[in-house]
């Protein structure tokens, strides 16, 4: 169909609207927070709700809380100038800077490479629908799978033929949700199997399916998992108490304990207890990583050997393959090293390949068990046309996915892996560990801050992630809002073995090693003699 080019008015409207809005960030400073002032008033800005039909607020003149708004402006229509008006001058001043700046250091949030940012627009302006494949009438679904075959080639993970079952996702939580689900579905199948039973959870639920195949129960073995392995195991009905953490000790809380875990395998095999797998690559607060080189291949036996699943949470941990290979990053290479012996693998775009919000990906072996669990029946209309050889490979994203409707969410990956390529982007990631190295050398030697965790810490073990805590009890308490409120960056608050502790994760293609390492010991070291003043 001949597209109908948008009049010059629109055009014109659009061309505007972006440049007043680049221009609106670039009269920003470089503070990642919005200053207390404008986020007020954009969220006083915000229309306020009608009372309810026939009720009569007389019966509340007496109260101060009294529901007294007016009704909603915006649904009078203020017409299209006025609300960019309204969205540039209340709402973006309020809004922060995490995309714009390279001290965004919260949440290991990455930014958005410039070449991301452009196709990110040119999805919006084009607005595909990629969830059918078709080739006669779209690209977009082999743009999805050659960005998702850079995408392992990237990661050292082999032949992307090893990994026949991939998409795009929202995010790690979805995709540990794919991961869960698929691997419930293989565990159980292996049991049927044994049984001759042609049940599957897919298509007779899990109680039946458990039931037939002789399963009183699924555990999920894992180490300091990250919390959205507990949101996966309730959304597909295993429950948080299904995940077990297996540690190989108090000092080490992240690495995962293979004894303990083979000896969950054979027991839980004896009492009919299914079994999977969770590496975390790396744990959230640490950034370390539960196995390396040496564990994959134990592990990946007693998996065999017990019938288990392997699924490995790499959000941003699994970056580090992609790093440069030199001895300065041999330690994290040789901690991530294996992990393409695994079942599954969740990997996130919005943190460390700067692709913008929301991006991640999924990734397994077994297409098989991807497809039964998420194929999309008894909707002819969603259904491809027959297609040529060259294009059956690739399957309707809806029938491998949670969605039947999502974005164009591979246009943005597939430009920044083509622009960058290898060696670009193992540079800007170098960028990241070199920086995080520096905060973690400085909180070391520092009189001030405690690097944390304590045990067998190195800066060779450092990822992008550096956790650390005042030593003045009564600073550590607030040290998280009084880094945050010099607005010259941004970290994120969490604990450490029961005591605050901040967290500060490079995830920006911003980052300069030298500028920003400056400014970070020196914001550190002001905010010390600012508490003691």
């Amino acid at each position: 169909m001949a597209p109908s080019p948008p009049s010059s008015a629109d055009a014109d409207f659009l061309s505007d609207a972006y440049a007043r809005l680049r221009q609106t960030v670039a009269d920003r400073d470089d503070g990642t927070l919005p200053l207390p002032a404008a986020l007020a008033h954009a969220v006083s800005a915000l229309p306020r709700a009608a009372p309810p039909p026939g009720h009569d607020n007389s019966a509340d003149d007496d109260d101060d809380d009294a529901d007294t708004d007016p009704p909603l402006p915006g649904l009078a229509g203020l017409g299209r100038a006025a609300t960019l008006d309204h969205l540039l001058s209340d709402i973006v001043p309020g809004l922060n800077s995490q995309a714009l700046s390279p001290r965004y250091y919260g949440f290991v949030t990455g930014g958005a490479l410039p070449i991301a940012e452009a196709a990110d627009n040119i999805v919006s302006a084009l607005d595909q629908n990629v969830q059918v494949h078709l080739p006669a009438h779209s690209a977009s679904t082999a743009v999805e799978d050659a960005a998702l075959r850079m995408l392992v080639s990237l990661l050292g993970l082999g032949d992307p033929s090893v990994w026949p079952g991939r998409t795009i996702t929202t995010g790690a939580t979805a995709s540990n949700i794919l991961g869960l689900a698929c691997g419930r579905e293989a565990v159980i199948a292996a049991r049927l199997v044994e049984r001759d039973s042609d049940v599957t959870v897919a298509d007779d639920g899990l109680l039946a399916a458990c039931q037939a195949a002789g399963v009183s129960a699924i555990q999920i073995l894992t180490s300091m998992g990250h919390s959205s392995l507990s949101k996966a195991a309730s959304v597909v009905g295993l429950g948080h108490r299904a995940v077990r953490e297996m540690r190989r000790s108090e000092e080490e809380p992240w690495r995962l304990d293979l004894d303990a875990v083979e000896r969950e395998l054979a027991d839980g095999e004896g009492r009919g207890v299914a079994s999977m797998v969770v590496v975390s690559a790396g744990e959230v607060n640490t950034g370390r990583f539960a196995l390396n080189a040496l564990d994959m291949p134990k592990l990946r036996s007693l998996a065999d050997r017990y019938g288990a699943w392997i699924h490995v949470d790499g959000a941003f941990g699994i970056f580090a393959r992609a790093l440069p290979k030199t001895d300065e990053f041999l330690s994290l290479r040789a901690n991530v090293a294996g992990l393409e012996l695994a079942d599954s693998i969740t990997v996130d775009g919005h943190k460390l390949l700067n692709v913008p919000y929301d991006t991640g990906f999924f990734l397994t072996r077994n297409a098989s068990v991807l497809a039964q669990v998420f194929s999309n029946p008894n909707a002819a209309y969603l259904s491809p046309p027959p297609t040529s050889s060259s294009a059956a490979h690739i399957n309707s994203p809806l029938n491998i996915g949670l969605e039947n409707s999502r974005r164009f969410r591979a246009l943005p990956v597939y430009a920044v892996l083509l622009s960058e390529g290898r060696d670009g982007m193992a540079l800007i990631l170098a960028r990241m560990v070199r920086l995080a190295r520096a905060v973690a050398a400085f909180v070391r030697d520092s009189r001030d801050y405690e690097w944390l965790p304590d045990e067998g810490a190195s800066l060779e073990s450092t990822h992008m992630v550096v956790l650390f805590r005042a030593k003045d009890e009564r600073l550590n308490e607030v040290l998280v809002e009084r880094i945050n409120e010099t607005r010259r960056m941004y970290v994120s608050g969490t604990q450490w073995k029961g005591m605050k502790a901040v967290r500060l994760a490079v995830g920006s293609w911003r980052v300069d090693v030298e500028r920003d390492g400056e400014v970070v010991r020196g914001l550190l070291e002001g905010v010390v003699k600012g508490w003691r003043g």
